[in-house]
């Protein structure tokens, strides 16, 4: 008796000493347990499963010994948060909801400096994050960030999508391809969002949120099995084991995200990203307006900077009722180079002329730029108010192929001076989204993505990679993937060629338009090669902004079918890989009613002749179900509105 008493009292005291502290989500589906022992670790569990085991938290420095324990909590308290927001720019939800709990606790050394960190977790219905503060040094100069010592230890081996980009430096342009975790090695560098499916109605991706003043971070591992750990992107010139991060001010740490689910599609409906930035910081940006744009890129011929090509692209956009035409590189004449002068246009084009022209056709312009030209001496900080003069409505920059502090606190000067001069900006060579859209709502699209420039000179694109992307990239926010070609073929009539073709089919593509999130959607394909053309008049009335989305069904690289609202209609794409089929789309996403539904979809011909496009118009009742045939490469695209 006296034994099991001590060993009782033995048992208390450890839990006593080791300081678990949990918060759940509002539903109590997730728990996220913080264990404050000689280590300091954490755990995440949904549905009474755990899906992040012990794992480590903490840093290591430079001159400074590293934070990775023996703390005691000098402060914790929770908050519980259920409200709404409006977003500037619909993505995804014209009313976003914002509820969780949320846990901050701080820490301090038991001995030694006697540092201190915070750290802040937070319990959505859909995921989990966390972030950390530390504190400035008690001298003068800065502090210095070696490595991060968060880990995210993964029971068993679930299949993953991963992403490899071959280094820290790139423009995050690449396959997701389907392996088990367990094939991440101590060389890898996986980006991110990284999907996971662990079985049993369990789905997870890891990403990021709110990269601020601090290092991107990307995937690798240790040798540990199945425990990923956090590769900070290194300060330039530093080594891989050199300095990550510097700073002389209190820094937070970007979220570290787990969107969790039961399906792929609660991760690809959530809004978890933006609810972990910042509001608004914009005092009126009614000026920021999204929609489609034409773009007189090298996409269908060389690139010919001349007034008539251009103004046959302004016409195109005019046509179609789009806002936007993006006049690309050349329109300052000599790039990426020390001469260049991003306040002057071509001697061979009048870009004054262009911006009138457009005026009066009620378009407006959208120009490129060389990122080295815009850093060059500050040069944005002329530019970009000059920009507003002229009337340019925004600016897509290019060739960054960079996320470490240095740049991520470049986007941020350049997105902050940009909202100041009333432009949109548009990012290519890019890292991923983090939700920032939601502070600074005119950077409203970014590419980061293998997108449909790709068809021209590679042949790693496939219906199974933009299928995939669905339920990888896109998770992490808005994407320019440049939809909208039309010279369609099949995968043996594909070459890498201008004008550039690509391989699936009419209603593949147009599918894209309603699967893929970007709020400024820019168009690929030569105005010859849309107007007039079969399913043309659907690029007339899909928007790029909606009210809700839901997704239907699918399987990352087998198929997709999601929809959405806008007003009072709602828009369903579905897009297929290499591998014709037939599947059963559940309708009930739609309010019980009748309805009328337009449809455009391959045709029984589309295997052998991908531009061929069967429209019809349907009858359709919810509750109920659709059938509907794809080719191999192929898609289907409908309008539905209550009769």
């Amino acid at each position: 008796m006296k034994k099991s008493i001590l060993l009782l009292l033995i048992l208390i005291c450890a839990i006593a000493n080791a300081q678990i502290i949990t918060v759940k989500s509002p539903d109590n589906k997730i728990v996220f347990a913080i264990n404050n022992n000689e280590k300091l670790i954490y755990s995440v569990s949904y549905n009474g499963r755990t899906i992040i085991d012990t794992s480590q938290l903490g840093f290591e420095f430079k001159d400074e010994p590293a934070m990775t324990g023996n703390f005691k909590i000098v402060d914790q308290s929770v908050i519980a948060i259920n409200g709404t927001w409006i977003p500037v720019v619909k993505s995804k939800h014209s009313e976003i909801v914002n509820n969780f709990n949320e846990l901050h606790i701080t820490l301090k050394e038991k001995s030694g400096s006697m540092r201190q960190m915070e750290l802040f977790v937070r319990a959505y219905n859909d995921g989990a994050a966390f972030r950390y503060k530390l504190l400035s040094s008690g001298k003068v100069g800065d502090r210095q960030i070696t490595k991060e010592i968060t880990t995210f230890n993964i029971p068993g081996d679930p299949k993953a999508w991963i992403v490899e980009y071959g280094g820290y430096s790139s423009s995050n342009e690449a396959e997701f391809i389907e392996h088990p975790l367990s094939y991440l090695n101590e060389k890898s560098i996986a980006g991110m969002p990284m999907l996971m499916e662990y079985g049993n109605n369990c789905w997870v991706a890891v990403t990021e949120a709110k990269i601020e003043n601090y290092a991107a971070f990307y995937i690798g591992t240790d040798g540990t099995p199945n425990q990923l750990t956090t590769k900070l992107v290194p300060v330039p010139g530093e080594p891989e084991t050199g300095v990550k991060v510097r700073f002389s001010d209190d820094v937070y740490t970007p979220w570290r995200v787990l969107m969790i689910g039961e399906t792929p599609g609660t991760l690809i409906e959530s809004e978890i990203i933006q609810n972990l930035n910042d509001p608004c910081a914009i005092k009126d940006p009614s000026w920021i307006k999204p929609g489609m744009s034409a773009w007189d890129h090298w996409w269908s011929g060389e690139v010919k900077m001349e007034m008539p090509v251009i103004k046959q692209y302004i016409d195109l956009a005019s046509s179609m009722g789009w806002p936007y035409m993006l006049v690309d590189w050349q329109w300052y004449g000599k790039f990426n180079s020390p001469e260049a002068d991003i306040t002057k246009w071509a001697p061979q084009i009048n870009m004054p002329e262009i911006i009138s022209y457009a005026g009066s056709k009620n378009v407006k312009i959208i120009v490129w730029l060389y990122s080295s030209d815009v850093n060059r001496n500050s040069a944005y900080k002329n530019a970009f108010p000059l920009y507003e003069k002229w009337g340019v409505a925004g600016i897509k920059i290019d060739f960054m192929d960079r996320d470490d502090q240095q740049m991520v606190n470049w986007y941020h000067d350049i997105i902050k001076c940009a909202a100041e001069n009333h432009l949109m900006v548009d990012f290519h060579g890019a890292y991923k989204p983090d939700g920032i859209i939601r502070t600074w709502p005119n950077m409203i699209t970014r590419e980061g993505v293998m997108g449909n420039e790709y068809y021209k000179f590679s042949n790693k694109m496939s219906p199974e990679h933009n299928v995939k992307l669905a339920f990888t990239r896109m998770l992490a926010g808005q994407m320019d993937y440049t939809p909208g070609a039309f010279l369609n073929v099949t995968k043996e009539q594909y070459k890498n060629q201008t004008p550039a073709v690509v391989w699936n089919t009419r209603a593949a593509e147009l599918s894209k338009f309603v699967i893929y999130e970007s709020p400024l959607t820019v168009v690929c394909d030569h105005p010859d090669n849309i107007l007039n053309q079969a399913g043309s008049d659907f690029l007339k009335i899909v928007p790029t902004t909606w009210d809700d989305i839901k997704f239907i069904s699918g399987y990352p690289g087998d198929y997709v079918a999601i929809s959405k609202r806008s007003g009072d209609k709602w828009f369903v794409g579905v897009m297929n890989n290499s591998i014709g089929k037939s599947i059963v789309l559940n309708l009930s996403f739609l309010p019980a009613d009748n309805y009328e539904a337009e449809t455009w979809s391959d045709t029984k011909n589309s295997d052998k002749e991908p531009k061929e496009l069967k429209k019809a118009n349907l009858s359709i009742r919810s509750p109920g179900t659709f059938k509907l045939t794809m080719a191999k490469d192929g898609g289907f695209v409908a309008v539905i509105k209550r009769k």
